[in-house]
């Protein structure tokens, strides 16, 4: 009896152990705890933490820049054996320096996914691993992508419907996301670069929506009077993309016919407006960029330094959907599903993997 007591002790301890040695990555997640797009990369985030046994918790800063510093303020001040040993962030609202220092001085590391350091910051306060020390790194979307492929289709597709104005000439109108964010000013660039190669489209206006349905909707109804013409209307995400939807239609407007739309995440809503052609070009795939992180995280934790592909990693990770791939899409990541083998990513569990391919296509196929 004696000796079995004594393997169970040793057991339950060994068990304890384990768990307290376990790697713990956290992720203050920007956005609300009520929105698709950031509701998706936190499951994707979790996923890949279940699958590489790494703890995890997750905390929503509610679209509150300054929520994401008092986040990072609450896990600094944690007893030590309660602190992360990483902090998954992002750069919305260019937070990113200010929370990487406050949980170095509590001796936690950081991560940034989804949007990393602006040139000017890493001019100012240095690269990670050297003036910013404890920020080991970043990935991001390659966000220029996504504002480029929507726009290319839009100007395909209002070419092909004849929606030039009276000038002969196509007119867009623009619903950027922030003035400051990395991946909005790199979605915008993407768009500058479609406008262009194509001269004969004309950019009426661009405005700011941050990223709200709501606000879309009302700055959509004073550009219709300000420039009625216009028949294309880019937008850098989908809740705004819907916001002008709904104020086109209210104009009575039909979207896919007469005027189009373009919108860039994979929420279910934005799949079903892709297969029913009221959103005429979405591209997505991005909401994956964190759950890659963690296997990069995991891999560097295992001696398998990422450092070698490069400290600040710009990954493609956009496709654009038509009617089939949304189609594909719905049946396998629709409802929150994360149908995807981390593991088979991770440089530390398969030796012979050299460069990391976060491509979102293949996992459609």
């Amino acid at each position: 009896m004696r000796f079995l007591i004594a393997i169970l002790v040793a057991t339950v301890a060994a068990l304890f152990c384990q768990q307290a040695l376990a790697l713990s990555v956290f992720f203050i997640n920007p956005g609300r705890s009520d929105e698709a797009y950031w509701v998706t990369a936190g499951n994707a985030v979790r996923a890949a933490a279940k699958q590489l046994g790494i703890q995890h918790e997750q905390f929503f800063a509610e679209r509150d820049h300054l929520r994401v510093l008092e986040i990072a303020h609450s896990l600094a001040a944690r007893p030590k054996a309660q602190r992360p040993d990483y902090v998954l962030l992002t750069n919305d609202k260019l937070t990113l320096v200010s929370a990487s220092r406050i949980l170095e001085r509590a001796g936690i590391k950081s991560f940034a996914a989804f949007s990393g350091l602006l040139d000017e910051e890493r001019a100012e306060f240095g690269e990670p691993r050297a003036g910013l020390s404890s920020l080991i790194g970043s990935l991001e979307p390659r966000s220029s992508d996504a504002g480029y492929l929507t726009a290319k289709a839009l100007i395909t597709q209002g070419r092909r419907l004849g929606l030039a104005g009276s000038d002969g000439k196509l007119h867009l109108l623009a619903l950027a996301g922030d003035r400051s964010t990395p991946s909005s000013m790199h979605r915008n660039l993407g768009l500058r670069r479609a406008l262009a190669e194509h001269p004969d489209v004309v950019l009426d206006q661009q405005v700011f929506g941050d990223w709200r349905r709501d606000k879309a909707l009302e700055q959509t109804r004073w550009l219709l009077r300000r420039h009625p013409e216009a028949k294309l209307f880019w937008s850098a995400n989908d809740q705004m993309a819907f916001g002008a939807m709904t104020a086109l239609e209210q104009a009575g407007r039909k979207p896919g016919r007469d005027v189009l739309l373009s919108g860039i995440n994979t929420s279910d809503e934005a799949m079903q407006a892709v297969i029913s052609g009221r959103l005429a070009a979405l591209t997505g795939g991005h909401f994956m960029a964190g759950a890659w992180a963690m296997v990069m995280i995991y891999d560097y934790e295992h001696g398998h330094d990422f450092a070698a592909e490069g400290l600040e990693l710009s990954k493609p990770m956009f496709v654009l959907f038509d009617k089939p791939m949304a189609e594909r899409f719905l049946k396998r990541f629709g409802a929150g599903q994360v149908p995807v083998d981390f593991k088979a990513y991770s440089k530390a569990l398969n030796p012979t993997r050299r460069q990391y391919d976060f491509a979102f296509d293949q996992l459609l196929k």
